[in-house]
């Protein structure tokens, strides 16, 4: 077996979907090594690795539409069973000889959203969980639909909309679920694919965040080679444990960058070098950039401004640092999935953009450097794990998500030292009650918010006309959906007094309310 190849694995075809890697996560939660390849990668990505399995993504495109995507004949032909999720099970039955029809001929709008099938013949992937003539909800989101299936298919569950809901060939061991198992929204979805790569694919799944980490070593040595690396850390688990496992890889090739660019929390810079020098014992840098970040962010208020910016900036000081080194062939970022598939397609598909991020759509193209991107295709529950693997401790690798950006993207608005310094303040005490009521950890991530706006007050029988400051709490697995923290009014009122009381320049306070979607968790 050559390095490459991954037999006791699953391929998981990518179509553009936006939860494509959720598929990943149910596979690697199931103990199964699992990679994902666009499309058009497919047919290469399966011979190099000769899985035990393939599971083909939604998509946002339409298979009826001409130049929509399809999947590589092989696979129907390799002899493996395929799992086809919506889009994925529409292209399947396309392409074995079946029929799909867009929404608006078949007289419906698809279904979207909460819904319930019947199970209607037994099934490899029900086995142990489902039975005949149970309902079960799932959770839909397709316009199109099969309209008839594919030569030895049978049905065995169906939908109010979706007469194929869940469709088998036993003999090829191909299977088809016109509703996502990969989102948390399907109560027994994860069991489902663990079904199909444990009873259908007869994988062990003995595959562990050790294993994980092994591999990523094995392919920043291959990378890498004799080449210097520079780690830009922002002060957060991310970059943290990108370093440290790059620092196990490559060992003194690497050397890390902190840089002070003052859009930092409170006491940010003292722990970080406390971490990585007393600790580590890595080769840090620490650069002092406030004054020139500031002096470039000066009269940006666009969100999109500001990340390009800071990103920018970033690799300049970065380039400088290499420099001063002698140079480095290579630029390690903390990039997770979250990242990248709202600023990019993660494989070069049709997936949608959300916002840039300032290691991923901000990079600019006079960037010399190649990237080292270990943790790339992991949420960052994952990335805690994998820290622990590493030897972090549980304090530091349970802290709630930072962004690159730091407070500029909690600024709306113009950034200034004065206000980043206000918010500082008012983000520390907000945190400082949130662990004083033993909170912090049932909360994915925490903080406050400095608003453009100003707003009349009363303090010492005195008019004040000070800012608002917005707190934001919300609850989440991975950072891709969330939902808000339900504070008791107790909580909230005493937050706020602490902070009108202790922070100069804010005179009111409010409650940050949306999930994700339809906001993000970043007000910018």
């Amino acid at each position: 077996m050559t390095p490459d190849q991954h037999p006791d694995s699953i391929l998981i075809v990518d179509f553009g979907s936006q939860v494509t890697q959720l598929i990943a996560r149910r596979v690697r939660e199931a103990g199964v090594y699992c990679e994902i390849a666009s499309f058009t990668q497919a047919e290469a990505a399966f011979a190099r690795m000769q899985p035990k399995g393939v599971i083909l993504s939604g998509s946002p495109a339409s298979v009826p539409s001409e130049g929509s995507p399809r999947a590589p004949e092989e696979l129907f032909e390799a002899g493996v069973p395929i799992l086809g999720i919506c889009y994925g099970q529409q292209v399947m039955s396309h392409q074995l000889g079946g029929e799909v029809r867009p929404g608006h001929e078949t007289g419906d709008g698809g279904e979207f959203g909460r819904a319930f099938l019947t199970v209607t013949e037994p099934c490899a992937l029900f086995d142990g969980l489902w039975q005949v003539g149970e309902r079960h909800q799932v959770w839909m989101s397709h316009g199109d639909k099969v309209t008839r299936f594919a030569p030895g298919f049978r049905i065995v569950a169906t939908s109010d909309g979706a007469p194929f809901a869940v469709i088998a060939d036993e003999d090829r061991r191909f299977y088809g679920t016109q509703f996502h198992p990969e989102v948390a929204h399907t109560p027994d979805g994860a069991k489902l694919i663990a079904n199909f790569v444990h009873r259908v694919c007869g994988l062990a799944g003995d595959w562990t965040m050790a294993a994980y980490r092994d591999t990523k070593i094995r392919e920043i040595r291959e990378q890498v080679g004799n080449g210097r690396v520079i780690c830009g850390l922002s002060g957060g688990v991310d970059s943290s444990v990108a370093a440290i496992l790059i620092h196990e890889a490559i060992g003194d090739q690497l050397t890390c960058v902190f840089v002070d660019h003052g859009l930092l929390r409170l006491n940010e810079r003292a722990q970080v070098e406390s971490l990585f020098r007393d600790h580590y014992n890595i080769p840090l840098v620490v650069v002092d950039a406030e004054e020139r970040f500031m002096r470039g962010l000066a009269g940006v208020t666009d969100p999109e401004a500001k990340r390009k910016f800071i990103g920018g900036e970033f690799i300049a000081v970065f380039e400088e640092e290499a420099a001063k080194l002698g140079g480095a062939e290579f630029l390690a970022q903390g990039t997770l999935y979250p990242d990248v598939i709202e600023s990019v397609s993660f494989t070069g598909g049709p997936s949608v953009t959300i916002k840039s991020h300032h290691n991923v759509g901000g990079l600019p193209e006079r960037m010399n450097m190649a990237l080292v991107e270990p943790l790339r295709e992991l949420f960052k529950d994952e990335v805690r794990v994998l820290g622990r693997e590493l030897g972090l401790n549980d304090q530091f690798v349970g802290r709630h998500p930072f962004p690159g950006p730091g407070l500029a993207i909690r600024i709306p608005g113009e950034v200034t030292k004065e206000r980043c310094d206000v918010l500082r303040k008012a983000d520390a005490i907000y945190l400082e009650e949130i662990r004083a009521a033993g909170l912090y950890d049932a909360i994915w991530q925490a903080f406050a918010v400095l608003l453009p706006v100003k707003t009349v007050g009363v303090m010492g029988d005195g008019r004040t006309y000070d800012n608002v400051c917005a707190l934001r709490a919300v609850t989440s697995v991975d950072g891709m959906t969330a939902d808000i923290y339900p504070f008791d009014a107790g909580f909230l009122s005493r937050v706020a007094t602490r902070i009108i009381n202790e922070v100069q320049g804010i005179n009111r306070v409010v409650y940050d309310y949306t999930s994700k979607p339809p906001g993000t968790i970043e007000w910018e």
